[in-house]
């Protein structure tokens, strides 16, 4: 078997129908790709597709099997399992851009000529259901292109524009020795994961290609506007460990560009938990808000009054059914530019 210079983790529950564009995109990569098909105790066809493909292509292929944990421990069992130097999760509904992949695999050659890279960042498309509210996230107003650089070279993020498991691909020494690990039966995990493996992230690479098209638009995805308000509760709890992950003023004492991120990262996933959890407009819903940022501000205070204060922040955080609503307002009017649910 020939070195792996990258691992494509693939979690799968119930994805028969869909997961056969994903793989297929992937093996394009080649023998130097390693794809682990995480089958999540999935009860559809999706165990016999992932055999066929270990059965077929048995130097790139290979299928974990787990109980039903959740996306977060597919990626956890993947960590465990990986052998390529790099590490790159893609959602079974998800593909990779054929073209852009070819890139991304001779620019992670180029970079292990110069010693490697500890995070790759590309474009990443929301590909809809209504082509009409397709949009890419692009970095070129943030990162310099083909080339190593350290956070020292990046520039301002817009207020939406933040990494994500979608634009990123790992070095897996990053993540190890960080020890990253996501929790069970929990959505929007994908948020930590990025999060985790920050402070570990010395070196980066922009590649100005569209590599990840990331499907959305169907109801029963974990992103519909539905879900996101009745797994709230996810939301806040994904949110608070973000919070509570580092202590941002000692990140800052090593690199203040790396904290300035994290902090630009944290309010924005602050700030979608309030809007998400209020748009239930029940006083169990506001109870859940003003517990988060209770528990926030016992884990550091002044660091919570920061965020909370922050202007994205502020106006989800406005009070009483006015103030709720005129948050649930801007965030109607943002979404209209980036359609990401």
């Amino acid at each position: 078997m020939s070195e792996k210079l990258i691992t494509f983790v693939v979690p799968c529950y119930n994805s028969q129908d869909y997961m056969k564009t994903c793989i297929d995109s992937l093996l394009s990569a080649g023998e130097r790709a390693e794809i682990l098909i995480v089958n999540d105790g999935s009860t559809d066809r999706t165990a016999q597709i992932a055999a066929d493909y270990e059965g077929r292509f048995p130097d790139i292929c290979r299928v974990l099997t787990q109980e039903n944990g959740g996306h977060g421990e597919g990626i956890n069992h993947g960590l465990r399992e990986v052998a390529g130097k790099y590490f790159k999760v893609v959602d079974s509904d998800d593909w990779l851009g054929r073209e852009a992949l070819a890139k991304m695999m001779s620019a992670l050659d180029e970079c292990e000529e110069q010693g490697g890279v500890d995070l790759m960042v590309c474009n990443y498309v929301y590909d809809h259901c209504d082509a009409a509210l397709n949009r890419t996230i692009r970095y070129g107003n943030v990162f310099p292109e083909n080339r190593i650089f350290t956070w020292a070279d990046t520039k301002n993020f817009l207020p939406w524009q933040y990494i994500t498991m979608h634009s990123s691909c790992h070095r897996t020494q990053v993540l190890r020795d960080l020890k990253v690990e996501l929790p069970k039966h929990t959505s929007y995990e994908d948020n930590l994961f990025v999060y985790l493996s920050l402070p570990g992230v010395k070196t980066l690479y922009y590649m100005n290609e569209d590599l990840y098209h990331y499907f959305i638009g169907r109801e029963d995805q974990s992103v519909s506007e539905a879900n996101l308000k009745v797994h709230c509760a996810h939301q806040i709890r994904v949110s608070s460990m973000i919070f509570k992950a580092y202590r941002l003023d000692e990140i800052k004492k090593q690199d203040a560009k790396l904290a300035k991120y994290m902090y630009h990262e944290m309010v924005f996933m602050m700030t979608i938990a309030t809007i998400f959890t209020r748009m239930n407009r029940s006083s169990d819903a506001e109870q859940m808000v003003k517990e988060m940022w209770e528990d926030l501000s016992r884990s550091d205070r002044n660091l919570a009054r920061k965020v909370r204060r922050a202007s994205m922040a502020a106006v989800m955080n406005l009070p009483g059914p006015l103030g709720r609503d005129l948050g649930i307002l801007c965030y109607r009017a943002s979404h209209r530019f980036v359609a990401f649910n």
